[in-house]
């Protein structure tokens, strides 16, 4: 009868050590490979405060902008802002921006990774919280009155011809019928920044419009890359308060323009 019993004891045994093999093999195996980590939230970033500002590692001014390195915390960002005065190994903090990913800066024929386009410096110099124009030093938005280029008394150039044609003036006057719809204009390049969130931006004056208004100077965006003093015909699109963020805010601009001497 012991006999019986230990036989018995032996044969669960081993049943229970093929049922708890069974069950391993059939379980699927664990990973060993860490799951993959999360890239940081770019929205995230521009929402702290904190995350444009840093000690001034390099800085270089080119197009009317000034382009500066900071480093925190091991941690490089690039920020580009409205010309400015920027010393390297000075401690400087910079408004939230938009951050462009794999920008070519013309002027500079370099590409970021990764730039954050601000409208300057935090604090109380920035109150306006808006940024100089392409190219100006002011501290308004591009576009408004006190960014446009003084009008020049040299400047008096004839009105195109054709259906679409318009002087600076009759674009902001009739900028409402105009919005979204195709205007010609000819007049003169007085500025030019090139290679801006990946665009050229050309200020136009033809002797029309009031510098007071700010309706003398007209702002288009392009492809083409003219001079300062050439003398071009450009047919683009009118868009009215278009807002591009970060404090580029213009009440009337051209865009997608193409360029013709």
């Amino acid at each position: 009868m012991r006999n019986h019993r230990c036989a018995a004891a032996a044969v669960a045994v081993v049943s229970l050590a093929l049922f708890s093999s069974t069950l391993f093999a059939a379980s699927p195996k664990a990973s060993t490979t860490p799951p993959p980590k999360t890239p940081p939230s770019v929205k995230a970033a521009k929402e702290d405060p904190s995350a444009l500002s840093g000690k001034v590692v390099e800085t270089m001014n080119a197009g009317g902008y000034t382009y500066i390195c900071l480093e925190k915390g091991g941690k490089k960002t690039w920020v580009a802002v409205p010309e400015t005065t920027a010393k390297v190994g000075q401690h400087m903090a910079f408004q939230p921006g938009q951050e462009m990913q794999n920008f070519t800066s013309k002027s500079l024929n370099r590409t970021f990774d990764a730039i954050v386009f601000s409208s300057g410096p935090a604090g109380p110099q920035s109150a306006t919280g808006m940024p100089a124009g392409h190219g100006d030093t002011g501290k308004t938005a591009p576009g408004s009155k006190s960014a446009a280029s003084p009008k020049s008394k040299e400047v008096k150039v004839e009105k195109a011809t054709g259906a679409d044609a318009y002087t600076v003036a009759e674009v902001y006057a009739k900028s409402q019928a105009l919005n979204k719809k195709t205007a010609v204009v000819h007049a003169k390049v007085v500025k030019v920044s090139a290679g801006i969130m990946g665009k050229n931006w050309i200020h136009l004056q033809d002797g029309t419009g009031d510098p007071q208004k700010g309706t003398h100077n007209l702002v288009a965006t392009t492809d083409d890359l003219p001079a300062v003093n050439d003398i071009i015909t450009v047919k683009g699109t009118v868009y009215k308060d278009k807002d591009f963020g970060a404090g580029y805010k213009y009440a009337v601009i051209m865009e997608q323009a193409s360029v013709q001497r």
